[in-house]
Order: C-alpha cells, then sequence, then structure tokens
C-alpha cells in the first residue's frame, strides 16, 4: 500500500469508525493492516508485527491457514447462509456433535449465537427460566467471582460488575453478587489462607441466600480482563461442589480459556468438575468468524421442552449457526490432530517456564505465572487501571519493536498463536524484556 492510500484509509476511519474500548481523544492513529500469514500481521508499510496475543486470544492456528481458507471458500461455494429457525445444515450439526463428544460429561445439547458476551448472555438467560420453568421461582440471583469479566450485554455486565468497567450501567444490572477470587502464583505462600477465605465468604453467601440464587457463572482457571488472574483446579472444585449441592445452575465461560489455552482442551478438564452449561467462543474459529455456544446437559435441555411456547426458549439471532464460520470451526478441530497442536502446547508452555526464574528475578515483575500457553506477570507497584500510562508506554514501544504485546493496567502477558516457531519465542522474550528496560521510573 501506498503512503497516501495508507493516509488516506487512516483519514477515513477517523471520519467514520468508532473502535472498541478506545478512548479517540487521546489515542494515536490505529495500524493499517494489509495482510497476515501464521504469528505474523503485515502493516501498510510492510512491517513485520508478531501478533503474540492472537488478536484478542482468537487466532489459535494463526493468521490465514491454508486448510482453513480452503474450508471457508468451499462452503461459501455451496452455502453461504441460511436461518437457523426451522432450518439446518450438516456444518452445523457435524460442529454440534463434535464438540458435545469433545466436552463430554453429558453435555449434549448445542444453542449457536456470534460472539462471546451473547454466549454467557444466553447462558444466563437458559438458567433463569430454568428455574423459572422448575417452579423455583425464588431464584433470581446471579453469582459471580470478583474480577470475572464475561461480556458486554446487559446481563454479561451485571456478573461482571466486579471487573470494574461497568459502575456507570449498575441502575440497569439485573442482581449480582461476587464472591472472592482466589488468585495465585508459584511460590504464593498465601495461597491456601485465600482460598479458604473464599471458601468461607461464598458459604456464607449460601448460608443467607443460598435458595435465592439461580447461576454461579464463573471463568475457570484463569480471569483473563481481570490481570490474566490464575487460580488452582482444587478451590475451583470445591466451589462448584458447593454450589451443585444448593441445586445453583454453574456456567463454566470457556470464551478465553478454551480449545488449548490452559493446555487442555477445555479448562474445566482440569478440574474434576461437571459444569450445567459451557459457553464457547474465540478459538472456536481460530479467529476467523464469529460464532459462539451455548452447551447444556441433556437433563437441563428437557425442562424447555413442553406443548405450549411459553416453556420454550425466546432467543435468537439473525446469524446463528451461519455455515461459514461452522465449516471453519469444523477444520479447526480437525487440524488439533493433523499438526499436533497439543504438542505445540506443550512446547510453549515449556518455553514460557524455562523463562520463569528470569521474570522472578527481575527488579520490575511480581508474580510471574504459566498457564498452558499463557505467560503473565505484573510489573511492580504498576497501576491497576486499564489503561495505565506504563502499559500505555509499553504497548506502544512493543509495537514500534514490531511485536503486538499489548499489557493492561500492571499485566504484561504473552498468549501467542500456537504455530509460533522458536526463533520467534526467542524474539518475543527478548523484545519483551527490551520493552521493560525502556520503563523510566524515577
Amino acid at each position: 500500500m501506498k503512503n497516501h492510500d495508507k493516509q488516506g484509509l487512516i483519514d477515513r476511519d477517523a471520519l467514520h469508525v468508532w473502535h472498541p474500548y478506545t478512548q479517540h481523544g487521546t489515542e494515536k492513529d490505529p495500524v493499517a493492516i494489509v495482510r497476515a500469514s501464521g504469528t505474523s500481521l503485515f502493516d501498510a508499510e510492510g512491517h513485520e508485527i508478531l501478533d503474540l496475543i492472537s488478536s484478542w486470544w482468537t487466532c489459535i492456528h494463526g493468521h490465514a491457514h491454508p486448510a482453513i481458507n480452503k474450508a471457508l471458500c468451499d462452503q461459501a461455494g455451496q452455502l453461504e447462509h441460511v436461518m437457523f429457525a426451522g432450518f439446518t445444515h450438516a456444518a452445523a450439526v457435524d460442529l454440534a456433535q463434535q464438540i458435545t463428544q469433545q466436552l463430554g460429561q453429558g453435555l449434549s445439547r448445542v444453542f449457536y449465537s456470534d460472539n462471546g458476551s451473547t454466549a454467557n448472555e444466553v447462558a444466563l438467560k437458559m438458567a433463569y427460566q430454568y428455574c423459572r420453568n422448575k417452579g423455583q421461582h425464588k431464584r433470581r440471583i446471579f453469582l459471580s467471582f470478583d474480577g470475572d469479566y464475561h461480556g458486554d450485554t446487559m446481563g454479561a455486565m451485571a456478573v461482571s460488575r466486579g471487573s470494574g468497567f461497568f459502575k456507570l450501567f449498575e441502575g440497569l444490572m439485573c442482581e449480582a453478587r461476587t464472591i472472592p477470587f482466589a488468585a495465585t502464583f508459584p511460590g504464593d505462600e498465601l495461597r491456601e489462607h485465600k482460598e479458604q477465605q473464599a471458601i468461607k465468604a461464598f458459604q456464607q453467601i449460601l448460608d443467607q441466600q443460598g435458595d435465592e440464587v439461580a447461576a454461579l457463572i464463573l471463568e475457570p482457571l484463569m480471569q483473563g480482563a481481570a490481570g490474566m488472574r490464575f487460580c488452582t483446579p482444587t478451590f475451583l472444585r470445591r466451589i462448584v461442589l458447593m454450589a451443585q449441592e444448593r441445586g445453583i445452575v454453574v456456567i463454566f465461560d470457556e470464551v478465553a480459556t478454551g480449545f488449548g489455552r490452559t493446555g487442555t482442551m477445555f479448562a474445566f478438564q482440569q478440574c474434576d468438575v461437571a459444569p450445567d452449561i459451557v459457553c464457547l467462543s474465540k478459538g472456536l474459529t481460530a479467529g476467523y468468524m464469529a460464532l459462539s455456544m451455548t452447551v447444556v446437559r441433556e437433563d437441563f435441555f428437557k425442562e424447555f421442552e413442553g406443548e405450549t411456547f411459553n416453556k420454550a426458549l425466546a432467543h435468537g439471532h439473525s446469524y446463528a449457526a451461519n455455515p461459514l464460520a461452522c465449516a471453519v470451526a469444523l477444520k479447526s478441530l480437525e487440524l488439533f490432530e493433523e499438526e499436533n497442536s497439543f504438542e505445540r502446547i506443550a512446547v510453549i508452555e515449556q518455553r514460557h517456564n524455562e523463562l520463569l526464574p528470569t521474570l522472578q528475578a527481575h527488579p520490575l515483575v511480581e508474580k510471574a505465572r504459566v498457564l498452558g500457553t499463557i505467560l503473565a506477570f505484573n510489573l511492580v507497584d504498576g497501576a491497576v487501571g486499564y489503561k495505565s500510562s506504563e502499559s500505555i508506554f509499553l504497548r506502544d514501544w512493543y509495537l514500534q519493536h514490531g511485536l503486538n504485546i499489548r499489557p493492561y493496567g500492571k499485566t504484561v502477558y504473552l498468549m501467542p498463536p500456537y504455530c509460533i516457531t522458536d526463533e520467534q519465542i526467542d524474539t518475543a522474550y527478548d523484545g519483551m524484556l527490551q520493552g521493560l528496560g525502556q520503563l523510566n521510573r524515577k
């Protein structure tokens, strides 16, 4: 792209486009990306940028994968879209069958929508109506962990109130409460104490209002937007079992943690528990298309069957189960086996763990931690705001040096595509550490 074409694109963007999570009064011009391949993005001037956060955690197999490209083109030549009320098609049925087989645990019914927020919104509506269909009219409260982020729609915001993003809208939200999240990291001497305190606080809520709680929704093992905070499988299992003992619907938001990110296909598979509902998106289509799923157990689904429509779930989306997106998702699942993705995931995790001692010894780093392909650490005494001055400085410095790393608050993290090479990992680590060295602290 020529310079004048690039500037024309940026100028037209400034006139007509409203970007997500962006303060247009202060932000710099966006980077014009013209193509991508594997782990790399290429801007309008031909500069290569390593996409070390997989474009908001979506591109698990990398960009412009030839096999996924072919699957998309083949599907487009056959069926691009059909409404999903009263119709069906092979790609949607095949994908639902494969996902439920991967999930196991009796999770057998798939409801399609188009993004992670909506998958969670659907789950909350399902849980509330499930209680109503069963005659449990007192159950109206939702629970989530403090710091959880489940999306930007109204219900999702209500159970994300602990994230701090949505205080402006609290007057519009449904009733929801938060419970403590026992975040931990290697060498955390307070882990057991934090877990015991969180469990105690949860028990108090159950004692006070357990019969009024419709559902508990949580991000299993990793809170993404809260700063890549991790908890232990044993803690999570205890919380889930306590909820299920009280008849509370348990929803796992695996939008960010699904499809290999935490080292297993789904994070809950490390916890020896069976949720009632699982929400999936992001890696579902390997970053290609907008698609999401809300998957439930068969006995849960049966509560919506009946002779009248008032028991049915009155919810739907124009692009639900879009054939193009389903075809892409099917090919992405095949690639896990064809490309031995979990072997590569294990290598990435091993490399991250090998870097931990260096990070733990760094004077600006604390709470360095690894979960699957995710490497994260906090800046010592760093500001906690979503866009702190240091996080913006590091983001811009990394971008100028060919790295798409987007710290937020005091958290710096990597979540690369599985196709990243060893050489690219070395480049990522070197650049990440060099960027820390540029922080000017007095």
